[in-house]
């Protein structure tokens, strides 16, 4: 079971999940500079799971989800227009739900 959606791209790198101490694995040889994250596994697997997470701030990861969850183009505005124009479609990113209805008046 996956304890957080947040780290579903490092458990599907070969050793991400091994690397963030989530699981053991027999092949996998660390580098001296991995051992200097900490003393434990536990304690490396915090570290490297906090490298990722403070590489990038709020507004830059809810855009990157929004777009993952759209199957949108994430990049910058003459990217996504090379995207729209290659693929004549929309690439960027749409509210989440249809606008809200008005209400007609009553008595007009």
């Amino acid at each position: 079971m996956i304890r957080s959606w947040s780290l579903v791209p490092v458990l599907l790198w070969s050793s991400g999940s091994a690397l963030c101490g989530m699981r053991g694995d027999l092949l996998l040889t660390l580098h001296p500079t991995q051992y200097s994250l900490g003393m434990t596994t536990k304690d490396r697997g915090g570290a490297y799971r906090a490298i990722p997470r403070d590489a990038l701030d709020d507004e830059n990861l809810a855009s990157i989800r929004a777009r993952l969850q759209q199957q949108r183009a994430y990049g910058r505005d003459d990217f996504r227009a090379m995207v729209e124009a290659k693929t004549q479609r929309f690439a960027g990113v749409l509210p989440a739900h249809r606008p809200a209805r008005v209400a007609p008046e009553i008595g007009k």
